[in-house]
């Protein structure tokens, strides 16, 4: 009997620890992809919630001078057409002494996925790399996974996708200079603001300047890989402004 019962142990599959889940990144007490819900046309609306800890700073799309902006990736996932993102209006923060554009103390980023195929569920892995900051900034790296779609609108993602500047029809004037390594862009500013930022959604192979404000004009330099001047369609160019009436923007402007 006790050989039997030692050989019976013997053959008893042994089950495996459970996996220790990733340490997070300095600066961020959690990280998480929010289910979101699945709309009428079939697209899932997520969100990508950042918690991070006191004094800790995250970037916006397009950072300033010196930021890290964030990239995204999706291996892992299923269904997954294309995904656009809905970035609420960034703010000021100070990273290394210089003033950029990003977040503080919570991040909810929402996007739209839509299906590659329209009668079937998406099921969301994203990875994504990132600037965490406190005094000086650090790379991070996040491996995420969302549960499945709720059957109910999450109000975390509607608050921040309200939260979107307003975009506006209208195309502000603005001028195009040469200069020695590339570009300089000025562009009438809609309403008055306090922060700006220009970006030429064509290109991501481009360093643009934080946005300087003087007067009722933003304008910032565009460097390219050549470090010369090069041509730039104007319907290609995005403007951002926040003021206390609100964020607001603009795509395109008039030479």
């Amino acid at each position: 009997m006790t050989r039997f019962l030692a050989v019976l142990i013997a053959l008893t599959p042994v089950a495996a620890p459970a996996a220790e889940p990733e340490p997070l990144p300095l600066g961020l007490q959690s990280a998480r992809l929010l289910p979101g819900w699945t709309a009428e046309d079939g697209s899932r609306i997520a969100a990508l919630e950042l918690v991070l800890e006191p004094g800790w700073k995250t970037y916006w799309r397009s950072p300033g001078d010196s930021g890290l902006p964030p990239s995204f990736a999706w291996e892992g996932s299923r269904n997954l057409g294309e995904v656009t993102f809905h970035w609420p209006a960034p703010e000021a923060i100070q990273s290394g002494g210089v003033a950029e554009l990003g977040y503080h103390d919570r991040l909810v980023l929402p996007f739209t996925a839509l299906p590659a195929d329209p009668g079937k569920p998406i099921a969301l892995s994203m990875q994504a790399d990132l600037g965490l900051c406190e005094n000086i900034c650090v790379p991070a790296h996040l491996d995420l996974t969302a549960p499945g779609a709720t059957a109910t609108r999450d109000a975390r993602i509607l608050n921040a996708l309200a939260a979107a500047p307003e975009p506006l029809a209208d195309q502000p004037a603005c001028r195009i200079e040469e200069i020695a390594d590339g570009l300089r862009i000025t562009v009438a500013l809609p309403r008055p603001a306090e922060l700006a930022a220009l970006e030429v959604t064509s290109r991501d192979d481009l360093w643009i300047s934080g946005a300087q404000i003087a007067g009722a004009e933003a304008s910032a330099e565009l460097v390219g890989p050549e470090a010369a001047p090069f041509p730039l369609d104007p319907g290609h160019l995005r403007l951002t402004a926040i003021g206390a009436g609100g964020a607001v923007e603009t795509t395109g402007c008039r030479l």
